[in-house]
């Protein structure tokens, strides 16, 4: 079972609790919520089984949105992938900042930055990966979590991106020790990459949250960057 579905589970109880402790107060029969929770559990089992979580995910999602400190979260996260993505020459084409937006363009889970990787398929099935690339991806998608660290003192995504790192480095035959060790590298120049173009990170939130096109958020990057940047 997904952690979606266990989640909308966890909801459900809480409901169900909730309505049994606060109906006898303002008269609301048992048999209410009693439906209420079985048609909702219904509806996530549905979910979980036919359409494998996504319509819980959007739900989940569409709830925790009304936090603007979740949502800036999620912009601050996404676009430390695009500026390490640009700088490092990966292609992007295209970005999300929510899981209803992922769903309407046929994205997995809560969305984030979509890249042209055709090339790094090709040489992982070959088994043929060039260190440089898998270098240049590694620092990408450790890029999220590198700048939810920077702007907030924590890190609360990120769990996708460790997880497709640590199955990219085992497809090479990297052990779980070197995984945990490239993780905190890649991590680190994550980091140092977002620091050194802090003025173009910033200005590429700001873009973002205005749902700016990648060609004008490219712009924006490079506009500020500072004259000895170079872009891979």
């Amino acid at each position: 079972m997904s952690q979606t579905a266990i989640n909308l589970i966890a909801i459900s109880v809480f409901l169900m609790t909730l309505s049994s402790l606060l109906g006898p107060l303002i008269h609301l029969s048992p048999t209410i919520p009693a439906l209420a929770t079985v048609g909702f559990l219904g509806i996530a089992t549905l979910d979980n089984f036919s359409f494998e979580g996504k319509g819980g995910t959007i739900l989940l999602d569409w709830l925790a949105r009304f936090s603007p400190a979740y949502r800036d979260r999620i912009i601050h996260h996404e676009a430390g992938h695009f500026l390490a993505a640009y700088l490092l020459g990966i292609p992007i084409t295209g970005y999300t900042l929510s899981a209803w937006e992922a769903w309407q363009q046929g994205q997995p889970g809560l969305g984030g930055v979509t890249f042209n990787d055709e090339e790094l398929a090709a040489q992982l099935q070959e088994n043929k990966i060039s260190a440089q690339m898998l270098d240049r991806y590694c620092t990408m998608w450790m890029a999220g979590i590198a700048a939810e660290t920077l702007v907030f003192n924590s890190m609360e995504g990120g769990g996708d991106d460790k997880a497709k790192l640590r199955e990219v480095l085992q497809a090479v035959g990297c052990s779980e020790a070197v995984c945990q060790q490239k993780q905190r590298l890649h991590l680190l120049q994550a980091k140092n990459l977002i620091q050194s173009n802090l003025s173009s990170y910033q200005a590429l939130v700001t873009a973002m949250q205005q749902k700016a096109g990648v060609a004008e958020c490219q712009q924006v990057i490079k506009r500020l960057l500072p004259a000895e940047t170079e872009i891979l």
